[in-house]
């Protein structure tokens, strides 16, 4: 039986997810500590963000810190929200020259008001930017995004604005955090882990999934082609027959 062939118009995401995982391993195992792994993870955010750009990307949504991570230690907390705000201040640059929009997705009370307002900033100064939205997911959780889209919806429901028999699935779509971003066709985690981490959960259910052993420092442009080149080789069949 002659097998089904991928799409021709597959053969990039249009909306690519990564869960960078692996930085406190990948510096424990180099004699370093968890804030060094930090670090070198923030750098190889650069040359993905600007790789998914120059081949058209319509977005990339990076797990930057979840609503569970608070429960790591004071320090290690401090570093990630210092790395935030150096990030979007040494890589404007990158923002502007790439054409790249800025969006955080996740619930903005908690996060310190000094990250508030360098992810603010850049997002108001590239908000006319029609390229790579670039969707930063901090202190974010799915199940929590999915809590306030459900109590938006029932605010509406009960001041009369919607009737519950009019909510339907894009109802809930277009009261998530990415309303405004198509579902991710891709959903890349590095360091091996085979979970989803309260991550993009009403998302992804279509998404093809892609497990690297390469921790997030490592997770170079070829290792992102390596990606791509599994994707093209996926059938979607969105649970019908091809």
């Amino acid at each position: 039986m002659t097998q089904p062939q991928p799409q021709p118009d597959a053969a990039l995401p249009r909306h690519l997810a990564v869960i960078m995982d692996g930085n406190g391993r990948w510096a424990e195992t180099r004699g370093k500590d968890r804030s060094y792994g930090h670090k070198q993870g923030a750098e190889a955010v650069r040359p993905i963000v600007t790789e998914c750009a120059r081949l058209g990307l319509e977005a990339l949504t990076l797990y930057s810190f979840s609503t569970e991570n608070w429960t790591r230690s004071k320090d290690e907390v401090d570093t990630l929200m210092d790395l935030y705000v150096a990030y979007l201040e040494s890589e404007r640059g990158l923002f502007m020259d790439n054409n790249v929009r800025l969006v955080q997705i996740g619930r903005r009370e908690g996060l310190p008001t000094r990250v508030l307002d360098a992810l603010d900033k850049m997002a108001d100064d590239t908000a006319q930017h029609d390229g790579l939205t670039l969707a930063l997911a901090i202190n974010y959780g799915s199940r929590s995004e999915i809590t306030d889209a459900v109590r938006a919806i029932a605010a509406k429901a009960a001041s009369g604005d919607l009737a519950p028999g009019q909510i339907t699935e894009d109802t809930v779509a277009e009261h998530l955090y990415t309303a405004d971003l198509p579902d991710p066709d891709l959903l890349v985690r590095t360091a091996g882990e085979m979970r989803l981490s309260n991550y993009l959960l009403w998302q992804v259910s279509y998404a093809e999934f892609y497990v690297t052993d390469a921790c997030w420092p490592d997770f170079t442009v070829a290792e992102l082609h390596k990606a791509f080149s599994a994707y093209r080789g996926r059938v979607r069949r969105f649970g019908g027959v091809v």
